[in-house]
């Protein structure tokens, strides 16, 4: 839903913000580029004419309230809108391990992405303090013991598991295994071999009867879209504890219409996989999902990711008030990065999701090692003032940094760009246009 969906509705809002007046021409002219972009994304065609009808209602119908503009109001009346179909504004509650190891079994049709986000699980689990483990309960899969042991090889979690054997029996030693080795959250990943929604769910209800388990949760693949739904709602018949993660939103073409789908069937979605490294899932926050779709930043995930990867309020400041180095702009790219892909970083600013050219992100995620060689063969005032480096600066920085000239030029124009883009923010905050989670 990030990927399409995201680039089609915030395409949609930006033309909206660019009409000199919010007239009604302007609102039905948005509405019909959120309708396209909805059904692209195989959102169903109810909850489509739904969000039509309240924004019609509120920003043409309605008065505009004292203090509001209707292209306030209708943006408003949008993003709550998305937010409704998603499930409302309260995020998910996460299950974690109190007095007794918390057991969390993954269930799935094969090909959901169970192996990949049991691995994810553990690492989300592991950046917060607690000790998982995983359990490969998949004998049927070929590849599935070695792709999970090369995971939490990767994540740096204890691992569990046989080729062969009865896989409930498997799971039972797992537990006990890893519960002796001091695991206090334990990931079974399962086997999903079936197609049958109906013969998937009578294999989880007898896992669930024989583990245990503290939580199921069911893995769905976004690309199926609407077809989610089948699965959702046999899900909710099987078993009263559970919740949904839902994968591969990074680049779904039907990703809204997966969410949206299960949303409906009162299934709670409590994850979501924005992409294939281990640290791409996210608690699903309705809102803040919606917030960062839209190009309007999400302050509170950022400000989250910030106290993970323990960067310094200062820093931020300085990034998003325009008020740093070239040494600065190196050292906050590289903290970013820790905290993840920095185009989905770098989008949870609010004006950077509309405003934030590709080649910018991209230059930078790519050339940051060699970026950070180029710095450390600066001088002072070079860092501090990066328009004095002139042609015969550039050729020696190059020698000193095993670089070509082109590659230090490249550096100091993504660095004029940044620049410039940060001041433009920094204006449009001052006057109130872009709200900031501190003040500068």
């Amino acid at each position: 839903m990030l990927g399409k969906l995201g680039a089609s509705l915030r395409e949609a809002v930006k033309k909206f913000l660019g009409k000199p007046v919010a007239d009604e021409l302007a609102v039905r002219e948005l509405i019909k580029d959120v309708q396209r972009a909805l059904l692209l994304a195989d959102v169903n065609v109810e909850l489509v004419l739904k969000i039509t009808r309240r924004i019609e209602e509120k920003a043409l119908r309605e008065p505009i309230p004292s203090g509001f503009t209707r292209r306030e109001v209708t943006l408003k009346v949008l993003y709550e809108s998305l937010i409704e179909i998603l499930g409302g504004e309260k995020p998910p509650a996460i299950p974690y391990p109190s007095d007794k190891p918390l057991i969390l079994m993954l269930v799935g049709i094969q090909g959901s992405g169970k192996t990949t986000t049991a691995a994810k699980l553990a690492w989300f689990y592991k950046s917060r303090g607690y000790r998982p483990g995983v359990v490969c309960a998949d004998t049927f899969r070929p590849g599935a013991y070695d792709q999970l042991k090369q995971l939490s090889v990767k994540v740096g979690v204890p691992f569990y598991g046989e080729r062969d054997g009865n896989p409930l029996e498997i799971a039972h030693r797992g537990i006990e295994e890893l519960k002796r080795s001091g695991c206090n959250v334990i990931i079974i990943d399962t086997a999903g071999r079936h197609k049958s929604e109906s013969t998937l769910m009578e294999e989880m209800q007898e896992l669930t009867n024989s583990l245990k388990p503290d939580e199921v949760a069911l893995v769905i693949d976004a690309t199926i879209g609407q077809q989610a739904k089948a699965q959702a709602d046999a899900f909710n018949r099987a078993t009263k504890v559970g919740s949904i993660i839902i994968t591969k939103l990074d680049g779904a073409a039907k990703g809204g219409g997966a969410l949206s789908a299960v949303v409906a069937t009162n299934a709670q979605v409590r994850f979501v996989g924005l992409g294939e490294k281990v640290e791409e899932l996210e608690v699903f926050d309705p809102s803040s999902f919606v917030s960062r779709v839209l190009g309007m930043g999400d302050l509170k995930l950022l400000a989250e990711k910030v106290r993970e990867a323990a960067v310094e309020e200062e820093r931020v400041k300085r990034l998003v008030g325009g008020r740093f180095t070239l040494k600065d702009m190196v050292e906050q790219f590289e903290g970013l990065r820790r905290m993840g892909p920095l185009r989905k970083i770098l989008e949870m600013i609010p004006g950077l999701g509309l405003n934030l050219p590709e080649e910018v992100a991209d230059v930078a995620q790519g050339k940051l090692d060699k970026w950070s060689v180029m710095v450390k063969s600066m001088r002072r005032e070079e860092l501090e003032n990066p328009e004095i480096i002139n042609r015969s600066r550039m050729r020696r920085i190059a020698r000193g940094s095993g670089v070509k000239v082109k590659e230090v030029k490249e550096l100091l124009d993504s660095y004029e760009t940044m620049k410039k883009m940060m001041k433009t923010l920094m204006r449009k905050q001052k006057k109130g246009r872009l709200p900031l989670p501190f003040k500068i």
